[in-house]
């Protein structure tokens, strides 16, 4: 009739209560609760199956309350269940409305979240509104609506917020009310606690504002020990961005790529956030790994961020399609690029910019340019100007994007787009050491396409731009000088500069390649250049041209993207054509789809 943990079995438990007359099972519960009550003995377990079976009584609901309080930063799913049994206990649903938002958002659950706290937030004297209000904003800001956020801390009000005051100055620093949220701050120092959670939360409010002053590297430090003291923490809050998110967007923007890996290394070692902040961090980590240059590691973390059991949230799947944009625009595959975009283009739909989304903006307003469809992104800009103008034009936060947007105005041929974006990073270069590499970086590029630079200028220029945290763009500024050298030895020092900054192993992806997020496979590692080595008869080297010939490039275009002259270029082409055995183009085109058919199916493919 017993278990071996000393219950009764099933089938015998229902028998017994089925011929037990209720009554006398009400008495028989509210003596268990009396008997463990008065013996000052824990609930544990005899309360949830007290709630499971329908009984209401106060102190059965207050033991389920404490014991999903003790577990909501820690256990979400577990204070989920717990919050749920206290309202079969009785508990008033009001009063633990807050909490059980936070649990339901903790564990990814944004409708229910919300559905939780709209009929608390329209009470006039809501309990835990504090709480309530941190809920919302984060939600709003997961959704890519941080306004919306803090529109809720605005509604909150100074004297409500307490702790939440560092929370409401990130949120509405982030939609550009920098006035709102520096009345905020001067709340915290007065409402602040010593707990580790306080002080994480504290750094944060003042480190993002520091971000916006003539020094960014200042908010850094801050920005970090934010981070540390959160991962320390252990705990699993409601919060605009996490405080390892913030500290990357703040090393990337700011070309410090290392900081920005270490940050995010160890918020990931610790479990920042919890299992749903994972993917938002590892997003971060393959965009770190985008601007070092590493796509194979960028395409792997992407991949691994979408790999878990729920979707992502729509600030994130920003995030996500950026990215696949600029590894399909850096790989040089069109057809990538083009997929890229068109799902970028709905993703920006469900977004509004904020402070912490303009680098992948940035990167699709390049994106946009290379395929000439920018002007779908101008509502997005003017958003992200007007933002930046109401919060004085950060460098830190400003400077990325004026970069951007040189870059986009170079690839559109639109020379009267450059100027005021280059005047505004000169007029940064005086305080603010990586607006002076852009500058420079600018100014040398736009001598390149005007045909008159010198070598060492370029080199220069390509370097700095590398070692500030654009390598790509460093390795392509030199490749355009030497396609545009006079000089052999020019062209070749030229050539040799690009390499040494991008070194050519997966940037000629196959065109087939799926996007970032579909795949967790990197690039796969390249043939030996022997001739046929793959069945196909081409060697490495030809089967990047012919890759790239099927792209529609010219001779200059592909030497800008494998890093060769155009006239190298031609004589790889010439000596394919001879080894194929064709004469038109057309036929040229048919014999290179089947050679690299061959070649992805390896040597003895069918």
């Amino acid at each position: 009739m017993l278990l071996p943990d000393g219950r009764l079995a099933p089938l015998i438990r229902r028998a017994l209560l089925a011929a037990t007359p209720a009554y006398r099972i009400r008495e028989l519960q509210h003596s268990l609760v009396d008997l463990l009550t008065d013996g000052e003995l824990r609930f544990g377990e005899v309360a949830r199956g007290l709630a499971r079976d329908g009984f209401q009584h106060p102190r059965v609901a207050a033991a389920l309350v404490a014991a999903a309080d003790a577990q909501l930063s820690d256990a979400p799913e577990a204070a989920a269940a717990l919050y749920e049994e206290a309202g079969a206990a009785g508990v008033d649903g009001l009063s633990t409305a807050a909490r059980r938002a936070q649990a339901a958002a903790a564990t990814g659950d944004l409708d229910g979240a919300c559905r939780v706290l709209d009929p608390l937030l329209a009470q006039e004297e809501a309990p835990d509104i504090a709480r309530a209000a941190d809920v919302a904003a984060s939600v709003w800001a997961q959704r890519g609506m941080l306004a919306r956020g803090a529109d809720v801390y605005r509604w909150l009000g100074e004297e409500r917020a307490g702790s939440s005051s560092a929370l409401a100055a990130v949120t509405m620093i982030g939609s550009g009310d920098r006035d709102g949220a520096e009345k905020m701050l001067e709340g915290t120092a007065q409402d602040g606690s010593p707990t580790v959670r306080a002080v994480s939360v504290a750094l944060m409010g003042r480190g993002v504002h520091t971000s916006l002053g003539p020094s960014p590297a200042q908010a850094l430090p801050g920005l970090i020990r934010a981070s540390d003291m959160m991962t320390a923490s252990g705990q699993t809050l409601p919060l605009p961005d996490l405080p390892a998110a913030l500290a990357a967007l703040a090393a990337l923007s700011s070309g410090e790529l290392e900081l920005a890996e270490s940050v995010l290394d160890a918020a990931l070692a610790g479990g920042q956030g919890g299992p749903v902040a994972r993917p938002r961090l590892l997003l971060l980590r393959a965009w770190t790994a985008l601007q070092r240059d590493l796509p194979g590691e960028a395409r792997s973390l992407a991949a691994e961020a979408v790999s878990g059991p729920g979707a992502l949230a729509p600030r994130d799947e920003f995030f996500l399609t950026a990215l696949e944009v600029a590894l399909a625009r850096r790989a040089g595959d069109v057809p990538a690029l083009v997929g890229a975009w068109q799902r970028a283009r709905e993703g920006i739909l469900r977004v509004s910019i904020d402070l912490y989304l303009l680098l992948p903006l940035g990167e699709l307003l390049v994106a946009g340019a290379r395929l000439r469809d920018a002007a779908r992104l101008e509502f997005q800009l003017a958003e992200a100007w007007a933002l930046l103008e109401r919060l004085g034009h950060p460098p830190l936060w400003s400077v990325p994007l004026h970069w951007a947007s040189v870059q986009a105005a170079l690839l559109s041929d639109r020379p009267q787009d450059l100027a005021p974006h280059a005047a505004a990073l000169v007029r940064s270069a005086g305080r603010y050491p990586l607006a002076a590499v852009l500058a420079t970086g600018g100014r040398v590029w736009i001598s390149v396409l005007a045909g008159r630079f010198e070598v060492s200028a370029v080199e220069d220029a390509a370097r700095g731009l590398a070692a500030a945290g654009y390598t790509w763009d460093g390795s392509r500024l030199a490749g355009q000088a030497a396609s545009r050298a006079d000089d052999r030895k020019d062209m070749a020092r030229l050539m040799a500069c690009a390499r040494d900054l991008h070194p050519v192993t997966d940037a000629a992806a196959p065109p087939s390649r799926p996007p970032a997020g579909t795949t967790g496979a990197g690039a796969a590692p390249r043939p030996d250049a022997a001739q046929g080595s793959d069945g196909s008869g081409l060697s490495a080297r030809e089967r990047e041209v012919a890759r790239l010939v099927l792209e529609g490039r010219t001779y200059r275009e592909i030497g800008q993207a494998i890093f060769i002259s155009p006239r190298t270029a031609e004589h790889h082409i010439a000596r394919i054509r001879r080894r194929l055995g064709v004469t038109t183009r057309a036929d040229l085109l048919d014999q290179l789809r089947v050679a690299l058919a061959r070649a992805e199916k390896g040597p003895g493919g069918a």
